[in-house]
């Protein structure tokens, strides 16, 4: 498989998941916190992939290197991280799926595969969600603990890869968050409504009468 010059050294870190369903976040939080407490090499390229699916591949096709945060369903203890490696992980992602935002990234993987532009390094760091079935509501309390192992991982292996990371020594300005900032973290839990008024299991205006 060929790996053009202008594309080996570049490394590409996605968050992937939707922050609306509490664990399925897990991705794009990691992300978020990745951000807020490290800067890389310019070569280093942080992207929420939120629910975009096929709209990645070109991140895809032109990274070198690939890290992927996301929740995915093992069948595991809630919180638990596993890892999977190179060409394992277009197949692991298909093999349970939990939400569309998986079957479009899983397509993004093969096709990369099929046109010869995979990265050379993939990881994707994966943990086992405890609630998806809250609409509104944020990471549980074990998945959220398991952030910090996850983002352990995703900087040592960030190290091992030449993207240089370093605490960040400036805040981060509004307009440089890879994400929306009125989705950040602390925000969305400060500013979502109670459980008495507000629906947790879907868009209530959609519920048979």
């Amino acid at each position: 498989m060929s790996h053009p010059a202008d594309r080996d050294n570049t490394i590409t870190v996605l968050g992937i998941g939707n922050l609306l369903w509490a664990d399925e976040g897990f991705g794009v939080r990691c992300i978020e916190t990745l951000q807020q407490r490290c800067e890389f090499a310019p070569h280093v390229q942080l992207i929420d992939g939120g629910t975009q699916g096929l709209y990645l591949i070109q991140h895809v096709q032109q990274a070198g290197r690939l890290l992927i945060f996301d929740a995915i369903d093992y069948g595991l203890a809630p919180g638990t991280l596993k890892l999977v490696e190179n060409d394992e992980v277009p197949r692991f992602m298909g093999a349970k799926k939990m939400s569309l935002h998986q079957t479009g990234f899983q397509e993004v993987l093969m096709l990369a595969l099929l046109t010869e532009q995979y990265p050379k390094d993939v990881l994707l760091i994966g943990c086992q969600p405890e609630e998806l079935e809250d609409y509104g509501g944020s990471l549980r309390p074990v998945v959220r603990s398991a952030m910090e192992d996850a983002l352990a991982l995703g900087i040592d292996t960030l190290r091992r890869w030449g993207a240089q990371p370093v605490p960040r020594m400036r805040p981060l300005a509004e307009h440089e968050s890879v994400g929306f900032a009125q989705l950040e973290l602390r925000r969305y839990e400060g500013e979502r409504p109670p459980e008495a008024v507000a629906c947790r299991v879907g868009d209530e205006r959609f519920f048979p009468a």
